[in-house]
């Protein structure tokens, strides 16, 4: 990975588009070209996060994903923007599509529609083995081919099995509380549970 100049990153961070920050600065920058940098400051054990920096276990995991036929943003390059406070970032073609999230607060009833869908999707993420801690409405994409796509996914883990009952019910429980902190009302949750369940038994 190489080491982006002072120079390059003050071009990327005043021609481009801030799209998401915290209290430590700019998260994700769209450039002129219309690629994204992504920036990962690392909150693990500074000598595992310097031998796999975030960006590049971002990059792993897209590649990974997109091996499995799960659709990600392509990954372009991986970078240090500052090696010593262990700063990373990806620049990257982003998916195109809607988040979710948008979908259910703009598009109600074509969200609805999507349920089955969605739940099918779900279900195939955890029979692949695909824990994503961060499975929620915002890292869901619906993509311009009518399928769904994922962004985000540091945090993902791959098993070797199909998730079993406990990490299924884990996993749901985060979305549950994605939900609650985002005070998101109405959400059909049984339904998508009912059309989860469903999808379950005619594909045992």
């Amino acid at each position: 990975m190489r080491i982006v100049t002072a120079n390059e990153l003050q071009d990327w961070l005043s021609q481009g588009d801030v799209l998401e920050k915290d209290s430590h600065g700019p998260k994700v920058i769209r450039l002129p070209d219309g690629e994204l940098l992504k920036i990962f400051r690392s909150r693990r054990t500074p000598l595992l996060a310097r031998l796999r920096p975030d960006a590049l276990r971002f990059a792993e995991r897209a590649s990974r994903l997109q091996a499995l036929g799960i659709q990600t943003p392509r990954i372009c390059e991986c970078a240090w923007i500052d090696k010593d406070k262990i700063i990373s970032a990806c620049l990257y073609q982003p998916l195109q599509g809607q988040p979710l999230d948008q979908l259910f607060r703009s598009q109600r009833s074509e969200f609805d529609l999507l349920l089955p869908q969605l739940a099918a999707y779900i279900l195939k993420l955890h029979r692949l083995g695909i824990y994503f801690r961060s499975l929620h409405l915002g890292n869901i994409l619906r993509t311009q081919e009518g399928d769904f796509g994922l962004i985000d996914f540091l945090d993902l883990r791959f098993k070797r099995r199909p998730l079993g009952r406990m990490l299924v019910r884990r996993n749901f429980t985060h979305l549950q509380r994605y939900l609650q902190r985002r005070k998101v009302e109405n959400f059909p949750w049984d339904e998508l549970m009912r059309h989860y369940d469903e999808a379950s038994r005619s594909s045992s």
